[in-house]
């Protein structure tokens, strides 16, 4: 009966995820006061990046599976270094405008242990997200998940979890939440929510 009912609330988790990625998807916090829920002990700068100091964050769950290219990805075998992990579609106007700044940071910090990794979402053709990457010269990989599963599993509650499309989630070097943002961002934004965590020892 238990096994039953598992299903029943997987959709309907998922269900809601999708439905409160509706509600916000392509929308932009500009005061930066959207919270994770719960006690997030977070600092929300004026610039819209909430960040947690670093003896209070948390490690994100488990966000793993099938890259848009079809190979296996899972963000805790990149331990070690500073992860960007970008909430996108390619129906999504604010995605769009922030794609090039994210490919040229990609590519200019991948040197300096920095690595990106996309969670494309709510493309249920496949070869859009194709198309899209293809197109901004996205040198990362993309994490696939139409159904935001990987978003609504992956990241424990009372923590900066993406809540609208795009969102930015920066990892620490130990695998835990550092900084968000709800928004679309520039080269010079991106680059503020890594470089703090470069420097950390």
């Amino acid at each position: 009966m238990s096994l039953s009912r598992a299903p029943r609330r997987t959709l309907l988790a998922v269900g809601t995820l999708s439905v409160a990625l509706a509600l916000s998807a392509c929308g932009s916090d500009t005061n930066g006061k959207s919270g994770g829920g719960g006690d997030t002990n977070f600092v929300t700068n004026t610039g819209g990046v909430s960040t947690v100091v670093k003896g209070e964050r948390k490690a994100i769950k488990e966000i793993a599976g099938e890259t848009i290219e079809g190979e296996r990805l899972d963000v805790a075998d990149l331990k070690g270094k500073v992860v960007v992990l970008n909430v996108w579609g390619s129906w999504c106007g604010p995605c769009r405008a922030e794609a090039p700044h994210f490919a040229k940071v990609a590519g200019d910090l991948e040197s300096k242990g920095v690595e990106f990794v996309g969670l494309n979402t709510r493309d249920f053709n496949k070869q859009q997200a194709i198309t899209f990457e293809d197109d901004y010269k996205v040198p990362y990989p993309s994490l696939y998940d139409p159904s935001g599963k990987l978003i609504l599993n992956g990241f424990p509650k009372g923590t900066l979890n993406p809540q609208a499309i795009p969102s930015t989630v920066v990892l620490d070097k130990e695998g835990k939440i550092a900084a968000r943002s709800l928004m679309a961002l520039d080269e010079k934004k991106l680059r503020s929510m890594i470089e703090p965590l470069l420097a950390e020892k």
